[in-house]
């Protein structure tokens, strides 16, 4: 894969007005999404599109990325809590905006799906991959100044309330397939939660003891 490409993918999200912000362009110019797709669909790795990544996870699509990326507004030095690890591709891009000084904890409860994304996030000494419940987010380094579920749960984990620093931010697709998904930015303010609708998404679901429910064997 190319760098060229990669840039031309990040123009795109320019031009359309999902990127906007100088540190999460950055961040995205300094990132090739190619890393972190599986070798069978790398080809097309560079289009506007979720990908496969095995265990019925996905990458999510680049302009999905970008409006997480800068709604979450992550500043250089902040502590994240990332819920779905997945591929590592958003966990790489916020690595770049916090930068040394910063520190980014992801779980994911799928050992092979983390085994893989350990491997493509290990340059990234400010990331700390967990494998677990995300949902019950990872109490050991709380409070966090921002929070992001890459997972649609049925509710808001309260633990994830609860980890979330006063005045921080959390992004979360809430909802599940039957009955739709929307992204919500949630605020914390004075120990309460304020939301705010961003867009119609649609995630895998969110497995855990707050989340979703375990989906049956085949």
């Amino acid at each position: 894969m190319s760098k060229a490409e990669n840039e031309q993918m990040m123009d795109m999200l320019i031009e359309y007005g999902y990127l906007s912000t100088e540190r999460v362009i950055k961040a995205f110019k300094n990132v090739d999404r190619a890393d972190f797709a599986p070798e069978e669909y790398r080809k097309g790795c560079y289009e506007d599109t979720p990908l496969p990544i095995g265990r019925g996870q996905t990458i999510s699509a680049p302009s999905m990325v970008a409006i997480m990326s800068e709604k979450l507004d992550c500043r250089p030095g902040m502590k994240i809590l990332e819920i779905g690890a997945g591929s590592g591709y958003q966990a790489a891009i916020l690595a770049e905006i916090i930068g040394s000084k910063g520190k980014l904890f992801t779980v994911e409860r799928i050992k092979e799906v983390a085994d893989n994304a350990k491997k493509v996030l290990g340059k990234y000494k400010n990331v700390k991959l967990i494998v677990g419940d995300g949902t019950l987010g990872y109490k050991k380094e709380a409070p966090f100044d921002r929070i992001i579920v890459t997972a649609a749960s049925p509710k808001i984990p309260e633990p994830l309330v609860e980890q979330l620093k006063e005045g921080g931010k959390m992004l979360i697709p809430i909802g599940n397939y039957l009955f739709g998904q929307e992204l919500d930015l949630i605020t914390k303010v004075k120990g309460k939660i304020k939301e705010e609708f961003v867009t119609g998404v649609v995630f895998v679901p969110l497995i855990g003891k707050y989340g979703a429910s375990e989906p049956p064997s085949p």
